[in-house]
Parts: structure tokens; C-alpha cells; sequence
């Protein structure tokens, strides 16, 4: 069985309504998928996380060393590409392009040996999780207290028992939709802010520290990733749970936060952190260092069942009963094309969703739509 085609699939949607995070405006929702396809006509698919066009570039020029491989021998096609670009691709778009392509190879696996990723990975402990949702970026043109108050009742009518806001702007505006959202949300559902790397130090720990009282479960990149002193500095000086590494790549990248236990709740990307043969490791990091792992997920319905397949093989946590069960993030924000590019898609039911359990990932990919939502030259 040999690898003899790698394609990519550029998904785009321009949104009427633009939105951003403190970090990054989004005028267009746009993803990449990756497909590897076999010579006995086996599929894979993964996908990116991060810009589309370039994690696109990045997966063609990976395709050297991926025609006529096994793509069955996943640690070896990792390594070898790893190495490949390592002198100039330890993080960053090497890294996520790499994710796409060994998500791919494990559906193919798990579609050659007909069982589910999840048992591939050493068995389902779950079938279904509970999913927290996220959304609440600041939109144009509307009030950001009320928006984010009327998003949060809608998300709670809808049966979500956990939610995450966005802040990261400025810390006295964040603290009133903080205060909002709470109110809307009452005692029983569990709050957690993400300031995508939007704040220094300063306004970090001011607003952590006030924001205590709203019973936060955790605060979410509150400095930039790569200033791993300030996280240690913020973690220090204000009693929310920090959380952080959706941009931390590889196992290397997660060495020192755990060493010096700048987080709380690491949350790799699978789509980012070098997909399941990687995500491993950083498990098996966080599980011994004794810190929480909670995957972080932002794209279409391919990421979605590729965490959800991670998810069902989360090894519990060994103290008994268990406070800490795996809940899985759930984009709310307005993307058509998600769920979409699956025949079936995977949506929540009063905020849990259940695990796929057909081989590979469980989904089966919607040509039509991939065709639709093709992305368009500018």
C-alpha cells in the first residue's frame, strides 16, 4: 500500500458581519483540508490549523517525501518530514502542515484496519462529551456588553453547560461584559475568558485578579505565547487557572511550560501540534507533570471528529470520582461551510456530542460542498 496523491482543499466564506479577537480581525472564514490518497483508492483526510494558503504551500512542498510511502507507518512519515524542514521548521507553518497530513494518514490507517482512531489510539473511554461553546468576539457595529450578554442566553438555552468570551481589549470594558455574561448565565454553568495574547503583564494580572469573583474556571492566553517568564509572572500574581498552548508546537514546545508549570491547562491543537502521532506525547507530558489537558479546537467538521476521536481515547484522571471529565470546545461563531464539507454533520444535543465510531475519523467528506466554498483568487 503506497501513498500517490496529496491534495489540498481551500475553504473560504466571506462573512457580512466581520468579527475579531484581540488578536486577529476575521473579515472571511477560511480553512485548508488535506487528502491523501492510496493506490488501492483509501482517503485520509486532515486538516490545518492556521492560515489556509500558506499551510497549503507547506503540505505541497512535504509531498516528496510522502509519494510512494506506507502511509500506514505514521511515526516513520513524521519523522522524515519533521527532519526534513527541522532548521527552519521546529514551530510554525511546518509544524501545522504536518498536523493535516498525519490526521490524514491515521483515518487512513483506522480505514485499512477498520476501527476508529480512538481505538487505534488504545481504546474509547467515552462515547460522547460534553462540548463548552465558544464565541463572543467583538463584533462591528454592536454593543459589546449586550452582544455578548444575548449570545451567552442563547448558549444557555441551548443546553451548553460551559462557555468561553473573548476579552483582551481593554480591561475595564472586559470586566463589564465578564460581569454581564455572568449575570445572564447564573451559578450553574461553568465561565472561561480567553484574552487571545491580548494583554501585557500589567493589565493581565489586573484583570485576573478582579475578574476572580465571576468564578472563572480558567484564563486563556492572557500574554503572548512566547513570553513564557510573563506567564509565569501572571500565574503568580492572580488566582484564576491559566491555560495556554494552542500555539505551543511539538512536544519540544511544551518542555519548558510544564517544567516550570507555567499553566494550569494545556491545550494543544491536533491541527497545529503535530496531529495524533505528537498529540501523544504532550499527553503523556501533561498527564506526568499533573496538569490538565484540554484540546483546543477551531475549524470545520474534519478537526472536529479528529478531536472528538482524541477525546474518546483521553485517558481519565486517576483520582476517583474524577473531578476533571474532558469537555471539548465548540466553535459558535458563523462559519456555513463547518458542518458542511461532512455528509453528516456533527452537531451537539444539549451541548454533548457523541463521538463517531466508524473507521478513521468516522465522517465521510461532502464533495459538493467542498467544491462550493472553494476558495476564490482575490
Amino acid at each position: 500500500m503506497k501513498i500517490t496523491e496529496v491534495r489540498t482543499h481551500l475553504l473560504e466564506h466571506r462573512l457580512e458581519t466581520p468579527f475579531e479577537s484581540a488578536s486577529m480581525r476575521f473579515d472571511r472564514r477560511a480553512h485548508v483540508l488535506v487528502e491523501v490518497i492510496c493506490d488501492d483508492g483509501t482517503i485520509g483526510w486532515g486538516e490545518c490549523l492556521g492560515p489556509a494558503r500558506p499551510n497549503a504551500s507547506v503540505v505541497q512542498a512535504y509531498k516528496g517525501w510522502l509519494i510512494g510511502q506506507n502511509p500506514l507507518e505514521t511515526e516513520k512519515i513524521w519523522a522524515t518530514c519533521y527532519n526534513a524542514l527541522r532548521d527552519q521548521g521546529q514551530r510554525g507553518l511546518a509544524v501545522t502542515a504536518l498536523s493535516g497530513i498525519d490526521i490524514a494518514l491515521w483515518d487512513i490507517k483506522g480505514k485499512v484496519l477498520g476501527q476508529s482512531v480512538s481505538m487505534l489510539l488504545g481504546g474509547r473511554f467515552r462515547d460522547s462529551v460534553k462540548a463548552y461553546a465558544t464565541g463572543s468576539f467583538k463584533r462591528d457595529g454592536v454593543d459589546r456588553v449586550q452582544d455578548n450578554a444575548d449570545e451567552m442566553a442563547a448558549h444557555k438555552a441551548a443546553g451548553f453547560h460551559a462557555a468561553k468570551i473573548k476579552i483582551g481589549f481593554d480591561v475595564e470594558e472586559d470586566l463589564r461584559v465578564i460581569k454581564a455574561v455572568r449575570e445572564v448565565m447564573g451559578d450553574d454553568m461553568r465561565l472561561m475568558i480567553d484574552a487571545n495574547h491580548g494583554y501585557d503583564v500589567v493589565d493581565a494580572v489586573r484583570l485576573g485578579n478582579k475578574a476572580a469573583d465571576y468564578g472563572i474556571d480558567w484564563f486563556e492566553e492572557p500574554v503572548v505565547p512566547e513570553q513564557l517568564g510573563a506567564y509565569a509572572d501572571v500565574r503568580a500574581r492572580q488566582p484564576i487557572p491559566i491555560a495556554g498552548g494552542e500555539t505551543w508546537h511539538t512536544r519540544w514546545g511544551f518542555v519548558e511550560p510544564f517544567a516550570k508549570r507555567l499553566v494550569d491547562i494545556a491545550q494543544p491543537d491536533l491541527c497545529g501540534v503535530g496531529g495524533f502521532t505528537e498529540m501523544r506525547r504532550v499527553a503523556d507530558m501533561a498527564a506526568t507533570s499533573g496538569i490538565r489537558l484540554v484540546p483546543h479546537v477551531w475549524g470545520t467538521g474534519v478537526q472536529i471528529a479528529a478531536a472528538l476521536q482524541w477525546m474518546a481515547a483521553q485517558i481519565p484522571s486517576p483520582v476517583r470520582p474524577s473531578p476533571v471529565a474532558p469537555i471539548m470546545e465548540f466553535d459558535r461563531t458563523h462559519n456555513p461551510f463547518r458542518q458542511a464539507v461532512l455528509t453528516t454533520p456533527i452537531e451537539h444535543e444539549n451541548g454533548v456530542v457523541q463521538i463517531p465510531n466508524a473507521p478513521g475519523l468516522g465522517i465521510e467528506i461532502n464533495r459538493d460542498a467542498l467544491r462550493e466554498f472553494a476558495m476564490k483568487d482575490d
